[in-house]
C-alpha cells in the first residue's frame, strides 16, 4: 500500500532539543553556563531518554515534563551547577518554546499540498506538545498531535504505536515513520511502519533486530520520499 500518513516524532525531530541551552549560553551573565552548554544539552536529552526507558521497564511511569526536569537536575549537578536555580527555570522555560529546524515550516506545508495527512506521536505530554506546535507556527500543517499520554508508556512500546492506526485507521505500511533516534526509528519499523532515521549528527547504526528503511540528513527530502514510497 501506498504512504498515506506521514508522522513525526517532536523532540529532536521537528524541534531543537539543543535550542533552549544554547539561547541561555549567550544570555549576559551565564558565563559559567556558556562554558559548558554543549555538555549540559547532550546530557540533559541523554537522562531524558533514558529516563522514559526505564521508567517504562519499571512500570513507573511519570510524565514527559517530570521526566525533562529530572534529566535537566542530574545534568546541571553533573555540571556543578545544581545551586542556580534561576538557571533552571530558565532553561526549563524555554523548553516549551523550542525552536523548530529551519526545513520544518516548508516540509509540513509540501506534505498537505501533495495530500498527505500528517501528525506528530511523541513522548511529549500534551501541553507541551502543544506549546511547541504553537511556538513554531505549524499548528495548520499538522492533521494530529498524539502523545504516550494516552496510553502511559514511552516509546518504543508497541501501544505507542499503535495510536497512529487508531487515529488514522491505517495499516502499518501505509505511515511513514520519521524520526532523529535511531532507536525509535528502528523500533516503529518492527511494528511494521516505513520508516526514515534523520541522523543529523552522522551516527552509527543502533544494533537492534530492525532498522530503518531509510536515512537522510535533514528534513526536507521528506515529501518526495513519501511520495515515491
Amino acid at each position: 500500500m501506498p504512504v498515506s500518513v506521514c508522522v513525526f516524532d517532536a523532540y529532536g525531530t521537528l524541534f531543537d532539543v539543543a535550542a533552549a541551552a544554547r539561547e541561555v549560553a549567550a544570555e549576559p551573565g551565564r558565563e559559567a553556563f556558556a562554558a559548558c552548554w554543549t555538555q549540559v544539552a547532550r546530557d540533559w536529552r541523554l537522562k531524558q531518554l533514558q529516563y522514559t526507558w526505564l521508567r517504562a521497564i519499571a512500570d513507573a511511569h511519570a510524565d514527559f515534563w517530570q521526566v525533562t526536569q529530572d534529566g535537566l537536575d542530574w545534568a546541571l549537578e553533573n555540571a556543578g551547577l545544581a545551586g542556580d536555580p534561576d538557571l533552571r527555570e530558565r532553561l526549563l522555560s524555554l523548553y516549551w518554546e523550542l525552536a523548530a529546524y529551519p526545513e520544518v515550516p516548508q516540509m509540513l506545508a509540501r506534505l498537505k499540498a501533495d495530500g498527505f495527512r500528517t501528525a506528530i506521536l511523541s513522548n511529549g505530554s500534551p501541553e507541551m506538545l502543544d506549546a511547541a506546535v504553537r511556538s513554531a507556527g505549524v499548528t495548520e500543517f499538522l492533521d494530529d498531535v498524539l502523545s504516550v499520554e494516552a496510553v502511559g508508556v514511552y516509546k518504543p512500546h508497541r501501544r505507542v504505536y499503535e495510536l497512529v492506526g487508531n487515529r488514522f485507521g491505517t495499516r502499518p505500511d501505509e505511515v511513514l515513520f520519521v524520526s532523529s533516534n535511531g532507536w525509535d526509528a528502528a523500533g516503529a519499523a518492527g511494528f511494521g511502519f516505513v520508516t526514515a532515521w534523520v541522523n543529523r549528527a552522522g551516527e552509527p547504526m543502533d544494533r537492534l533486530p530492525w532498522q530503518p528503511a531509510h536515512v537522510i540528513d535533514d528534513l526536507s527530502t521528506i515529501p518526495q520520499l513519501a511520495a515515491r514510497t
